[in-house]
């Protein structure tokens, strides 16, 4: 019986960390105007729509330089540029495009490697609302000292105002904040371990240091 009571409280916890997780992505969009950075970096998801967002805040003088991670590798820099309305003039002189990331971890590694190559210490990240509280775990575990400003744009995929509504809505949510709390668990449990390692040396008092001589 109480291993039930266990359960069931788990259960609950969870449900409650869902919903809250919910509210705040949900809350997260139409996002606010972003302060001019050093760059953009949009992470590539399903549709075009986040792409398209990070080429318009360039396009409006929100950074200089882009960079789409993520990237299919039969997807050339032409289809992209079809994708966001043919750009062609930003797309020659400022968009760098990221091929090796198959995954969020995987962007966060691509953008640490980008942003220390130009020297950039602040990011717009633009990425779907629901995926925003993950990518900024794994950017923020990648970037130590960038500051990151978040984008998050609506989607298709994933109705974020009404993701109950529909049994494929509730998956995707339930399953993104199930990744989220991994991530979440991973980096709590490296912060702990890096404070175990550090170690602390005590300086001796009243005693009184001795000359080193040759000989």
């Amino acid at each position: 019986m109480k291993g039930l009571v266990i359960i069931l409280l788990m259960v609950l916890l969870w449900a409650v960390g869902l919903l809250a997780f919910a509210a705040r992505v949900a809350a997260s969009t139409p996002a606010p105007e972003p302060q001019v950075s050093d760059g953009i970096v949009a992470l590539t998801g399903a549709g075009s729509v986040r792409i398209e967002a990070a080429v318009q805040l360039l396009e409006r003088g929100k950074a200089t330089r882009l960079l789409v991670s993520g990237v299919n590798k039969e997807v050339s820099r032409e289809d992209l540029q079809r994708l966001t309305h043919d750009y062609g003039r930003t797309f020659d002189c400022c968009v760098d495009l990221g091929f090796r990331a198959a995954d969020t971890q995987g962007n966060a590694r691509e953008t640490s490697n980008w942003a220390a190559y130009h020297h950039f210490r602040t990011l717009i990240v633009v990425t779907a609302d629901y995926h925003m509280p993950r990518a900024l775990l794994e950017l923020r575990a990648a970037t130590p000292g960038v500051t990151l400003r978040p984008y998050p744009v609506a989607t298709a995929v994933l109705d974020a105002h009404g993701w109950w509504k529909t049994a494929d809505g509730a998956r995707r949510m339930g399953y993104e904040y199930c990744k989220y709390l991994v991530i979440l668990s991973r980096e709590a449990v490296l912060r702990l371990g890096a404070k175990r390692d550090t170690l602390v040396v005590e300086t001796p008092t009243n005693t009184t240091a001795q000359p080193v001589t040759d000989g």
